[in-house]
């Protein structure tokens, strides 16, 4: 007896389903009381704060694996308080309190991912995740990359787009140009048995 496989999504139903999870992840970052970026050395906090506040009335916490974003003497909950995905280096990791144009104010941390790391799904774990595999680096970051590491992105970004169109990755396209080059090579061998891919 066969097992019968889901078909695969067709390429407007998977643009449409990307759609749909790239407007609820947008919607699920929008309510967290911070905004974040990151590249793939370091994220980027961006919490907004009221204009009265100094930094001498904030609590801000910054361990290898945990983060924490108060205002003192609050009974309110801390603004953040949770693991990160993955451990930083916090001797390279750095907070600013900074007054924006509308005379508002906010809390800038910069936070040092530990040595390889990876794209981060959230800041904390409590948090919703976002979709990592869908983050395209900017070329201008890309660039600052040393060569091993921009190629070894640029590769794996190539192979999750090929992925997605349901195309061969590098590697087995690689595979498949050795073969037809042997096979081109070797015209009196029969390849016809031949699987390819």
């Amino acid at each position: 007896m066969s097992e019968e496989r889901a078909p695969s999504p067709t390429p407007s139903e998977r643009t449409r389903k990307d759609a749909e999870d790239r407007a609820r992840e947008e919607e699920e970052q929008a309510r967290l009381p911070y905004r974040w970026t990151q590249t793939l050395e370091e994220a980027d906090v961006n919490i907004p704060i009221p204009g009265n506040l100094k930094a001498r009335d904030l609590l801000v916490d910054l361990k290898k694996t945990h983060i924490k974003v108060a205002i003192k003497g609050q009974q309110s909950p801390p603004i953040i308080d949770g693991d990160f995905p993955h451990p930083i280096q916090v001797d390279d990791s750095t907070w600013v309190l900074s007054t924006l144009q509308d005379n508002s104010k906010e809390i800038a941390i910069n936070l040092a991912k530990a040595r390889g790391s990876h794209w981060w799904p959230h800041i904390v774990t409590s948090a919703p995740k976002i979709d990592t595999s869908k983050i395209v680096p900017e070329n201008s970051k890309l660039s600052e990359l040393d060569g091993e590491t921009r190629g070894m992105v640029e590769k794996m970004m190539y192979d999750q787009e090929m992925k997605r169109q349901g195309k061969p990755t590098s590697d087995e396209q690689n595979k498949q140009d050795i073969l037809k080059k042997f096979m081109a090579e070797h015209p009196e061998m029969d390849f016809s048995q031949a699987k390819m891919g």
